[in-house]
């Protein structure tokens, strides 16, 4: 196998030249590469208005004799004697005692089924890989199956009422369903691959599997998450909707069932083992874990506005051209920089040609998110724009202060914005306008009144230095939405690092662990996006896996 990095084709120019650019580097002649696989593109825009698609490429050659492997000794040409290792679930089987020193291999449907605890990109790729052992595991998920839940959605952002259990947080999907279904991870995790390739079996294109920055879209992403329900389903698995948990059941330090609430009726369920996929934003439900003795702490997270600007601004910041010129996707960006303080301020989760929502979960409450559909056409762009908030900031050591902090201020945003997101012009925001001076669409409240007074400096300082990164970015009509307060859980779940199970907190010794209680993904503190959320569900299963093989 040979990887080959960093070749170029000018925009405009077929894949079908990469074969041959391939062979060129090589020294081969026409004919004696077999196979070639692109295994990632990006875009170079570094001399615009050129720009290039880059590629690697995994190539299988006829020829395999000391001068190839010798001309691939260089820095952007690797030769390897073997395909690379994929991680693959395989059957597991349970060893179990037998008599006249015999083993016997005891069948997986012999034993207590797990229950996973939300149904986001944790809990389905948990569940999924778990089914995939065999172990037939149960979903419960407190809010509604997809059809139900996109009809309460569209309700409430028509002017309906917020259904607390069923919104844009909970159900189907998780907080991923809106979104823009991105897949851009730091995350190097030996998984990644598998749930890509999982993703495609279940809708998604297959240019995730190589695009840098792979995306779904959210109109594409329901019909996919669903998919993968019914894959889970078919394995064995089950998926109860409307079922919130409300209590784990343990005896003798040791998982034993949970309780949980289904139409208003209070059930019990027998397990040895609970995967908790929460999610960022069940608040109720990190309150009554933590009152049964779990073991959680502050974290760190960011709070701040989603930021809009038209996407044709952007791509001529970043292309020097509109995408629809170029034929190519539109553009996108990612900021930082420090402010005087110290304190970090960055763009997150940026939404080419996407939508600013209302992602409220409880009434009284308001936050936002931004989406878009897998086209990306709404010619508008949108990002989080985040101010760090850290534990200092919370004025209490108490482990769930972190989550009073983001209601403080999301009750804030909801009382000042009437009950709708509150918007504000960066040019009044910076205070070069008056909010009259704005324009009634734009201008309805200065957002100073609904963020942290830290939060409001750090902005204010950041953006025109940001607009010294990305032109325009500071651009006086550009307009900012409040209050975005859920980029990632301020708790963290204690877990042993080594078994991953949770910790209790009613001893002092860290290594007083649950046996059967996993904390994970997102809203146990472990994760910040729809792949290392599902990464970890996915590790979960594998350590869950290890502890019956």
């Amino acid at each position: 196998m040979i990887t080959v990095h960093g070749i170029k084709l000018k925009l405009g120019t077929g894949t079908d030249k990469l074969l041959r650019k391939a062979e060129r580097q090589l020294g081969l002649d026409a004919g004696d590469i077999e196979s070639v696989r692109i295994v990632k593109e990006s875009l170079d825009a570094r001399e615009k208005p050129a720009l290039y698609r880059v590629f690697s490429l995994e190539l299988e050659s006829k020829k395999t004799d000391e001068s190839l492997i010798e001309s691939c000794n260089r820095a952007n040409i690797r030769y390897t004697a073997e395909n690379p290792v994929r991680f693959e679930i395989k059957a597991l089987q349970r060893h179990t005692e037998a008599s006249a020193g015999q083993t016997a291999l005891q069948n997986t449907e012999n034993l207590p089924r797990p229950v996973v605890v939300g149904f986001g990109p944790c809990g389905i790729f948990a569940a999924l890989a778990l089914a995939e052992y065999g172990l037939r595991p149960v979903v419960l998920e407190r809010g509604g199956h997809m059809d139900e839940r996109v009809a309460a959605v569209e309700r409430f952002w028509n002017g309906g009422p917020l259904d607390p259990e069923c919104n844009v947080q909970f159900g189907e999907g998780g907080a991923g369903t809106f979104s823009d279904g991105k897949l851009t991870t730091g995350t190097k995790s030996p998984y990644a691959r598998w749930i890509l390739e999982n993703f495609v079996d279940a809708g998604a294109s297959p240019e995730i599997l190589y695009k840098q920055k792979p995306h779904i879209g959210t109109d594409v992403l329901r019909g996919v998450v669903v998919n993968l329900r019914k894959k889970i389903e078919g394995l064995g698995g089950e998926v109860r909707f409307g079922c919130k948990l409300t209590e784990v059941l343990t005896e003798d330090g040791a998982v034993c069932g949970v309780k949980y609430i289904q139409v208003g009726a209070e059930k019990i369920l027998s397990t040895d083992t609970v995967v908790l996929a929460l999610g960022h934003s069940a608040r109720d439900t990190i309150r009554s874990l933590y009152a049964g003795g779990l073991k959680m702490e502050q974290k760190p997270f960011s709070m701040g506005v989603r930021i809009e600007h038209p996407q044709r601004l952007i791509d001529l910041a970043q292309y020097g051209a509109p995408h629809e010129e170029l034929g190519i996707g539109p553009a996108d960006y990612k900021l930082n920089i420090k402010t005087s303080s110290g304190r970090g301020v960055y763009t997150f989760c940026m939404c080419p040609g996407g939508y600013v929502i209302n992602a409220s979960s409880v009434p009284g409450m308001l936050a936002v998110n931004g989406m878009s559909n897998s086209d990306r056409g709404s010619g508008t762009a949108n990002s989080a724009l985040l101010a760090d908030v850290l534990p200092e900031d919370y004025d209490s050591d108490h482990p769930l202060a972190g989550v009073a902090f983001q209601e403080k201020y999301e009750r804030l945003t909801c009382e000042f914005g009437n009950g709708k997101p509150p918007k504000q012009t960066v040019g009044s925001f910076l205070g070069k306008k008056t909010c009259a001076d704005c324009g009634p669409s734009a201008a309805q409240i200065d957002l100073s009144k609904c963020l942290p007074g830290f939060v409001t400096d750090a902005l204010r300082e950041a953006l025109p230095k940001l607009g010294r990164k990305l032109q325009g970015f500071d651009s006086p009509d550009a307009l900012l939405t409040a209050i975005e307060s859920r980029s990632s859980s301020p708790v963290r779940i204690k877990r042993d690092p080594e078994t991953l199970q949770a910790t209790s907190a009613c001893s002092n010794a860290d290594d007083l662990t649950i046996r059967g209680l996993y904390p994970a993904g997102e809203g146990a503190g472990y994760a910040g996006g729809i792949m290392s959320a599902a990464a970890d569900g996915v590790r979960i299963a594998v350590r869950i896996a290890e502890s019956l093989s």
